[in-house]
């Protein structure tokens, strides 16, 4: 299987178009359409219908091995590159938006003591860190989810990353001061099951989470923000849009913030990296053991 034809399916299952597949790509729109038949060809089985493009049962399992086979392809190919190029001028540095929160002082810290280093900090989402550290487009990364006390972030089944905890912090559900549950001391997701609640699955703890953790399927969402400001989101749920569940220091005092019971869970952020070349990187990846 071609990975340039594989690459090019995702493209167009995620963009819904053929058209704006090429874009994207950079390709015309009659190759891209040669790339589909090409795979579709090899497989001996359609793998997306055309109007509207959707892809058929068949593409949907196939898009579920074409992340991590893409991802491992890109990693091994930043791998070998690593052994024979000259170490990045630039310390490119990711991190998911809460996890973002930390990087302030180390950043400058770095500044002072490698002052001929150039920074480049990208926020993004928790999967494009990971992904990017992988495929060596960040030297390092910073991510966060919700977990078991003390248990690590699963990040990827596909590639091997060197992690370190950062952080752990407990959980809070954050919610309107004037919602008749925002007086309690505590909540478990058992009381919730009724709730509205905002999606947000690169800020809040996301539902699919929830619903694992809990054992349940009864949490929907009243909204889904796709967004990476955390203001935005805040602003959602003291508008009334839904409940989210936070870290406590993420919560404003214009919210109220009941600590999550049950289950038993806690934010954790971790330092998500491969092999360091530079002494910035080296010093960045250290200030994280020394603020423990």
């Amino acid at each position: 299987m071609d990975p340039h034809l594989l690459r090019t399916f995702v493209t167009v299952a995620e963009c819904g178009s053929f058209s704006a597949a090429a874009s994207r790509l950079g390709y015309t729109q009659s190759a891209v359409s040669q790339h589909i038949a090409a795979l579709e060809n090899d497989l001996g089985t359609p793998l997306l219908s055309r109007r509207p493009v959707v892809p058929t049962a068949s593409g949907e399992r196939l898009l579920e091995h074409a992340g991590p086979i893409l991802l491992r392809l890109d990693a091994a190919r930043a791998d070998v590159r690593r052994t024979v190029a000259d170490p990045p001028s630039t310390l490119t540095v990711a991190a998911s938006p809460l996890a973002a929160r930390s990087l302030a002082s180390r950043l400058a810290e770095v500044r002072r003591s490698h002052p001929g280093t150039e920074l480049a900090l990208t926020v993004c989402g928790r999967a494009e860190v990971v992904e990017g550290v992988a495929a060596g487009t960040f030297v390092l990364g910073l991510t966060d989810g919700i977990t078991a006390p003390t248990d690590p972030l699963h990040l990827s089944d596909a590639v091997h990353l060197h992690t370190t905890a950062t952080s752990e912090e407990d959980l809070a559900v954050a919610l309107p001061k004037s919602h008749p549950l925002a007086s309690r001391r505590g909540l478990s997701l058992g009381d919730l099951v009724d709730a509205r609640w905002i999606d947000a699955p690169d800020l809040a703890a996301p539902l699919t989470a929830l619903r694992a953790a809990a054992g349940s399927d009864a949490l929907h969402p009243a909204i889904t923000y796709n967004g990476t400001d955390l203001h935005t989101l805040l602003a959602l749920i003291e508008a009334g849009h839904g409940l989210a569940v936070l870290p406590r220091s993420a919560v404003t005092e214009d919210l109220a913030a009941v600590a999550l019971t049950n289950p038993r869970l806690v934010h954790r952020t971790e330092l998500v990296r491969t092999d360091l070349a530079t002494p910035a990187a080296k010093s960045l990846a250290a200030t994280f053991s020394n603020h423990q």
